[in-house]
């Protein structure tokens, strides 16, 4: 349905903060549900955060509080604010977007936590 690209991933140190963006093809402004997860190394790809509806907002209990979810409907862009990072979080970020019953994943950005 919609291509999506994520950018802003690298390498930061502990502590430190990054802000992932991911850019989408086509309009999504419809989109049920639009979320962003991660892999780490050796572990399964699991959910961060995620907007419902557009509105309502959910968050892993490991990134509460640290990490913040947005979109912005104009852009057909949904980011990923993410403060204190910590080694654990180093993973690919993937992002995703359901539209019309298709779930679209990107290729996903590496962030990597380290000093």
């Amino acid at each position: 349905q919609v291509q999506l690209v994520e950018s802003g991933g690298g390498l930061v140190e502990p502590g430190g903060s990054l802000r992932l963006s991911c850019a989408a093809s086509g309009n999504i402004g419809s989109a049920n549900y639009m979320g962003w997860y991660r892999q780490a190394p050796g572990k399964e790809r699991e959910l961060v955060a995620n907007i419902i509806r557009g509105t309502t907002t959910n968050y892993a209990d490991s990134v509460k509080g640290r990490f913040t979810i947005s979109r912005d409907n104009a852009k057909n862009t949904v980011s990923l604010q993410m403060n204190s990072l910590k080694p654990e979080d180093t993973a690919v970020y993937y992002c995703n977007v359901n539209l019309r019953g298709l779930s679209n994943w990107g290729k996903g950005t590496l962030v990597t936590v380290s000093s």
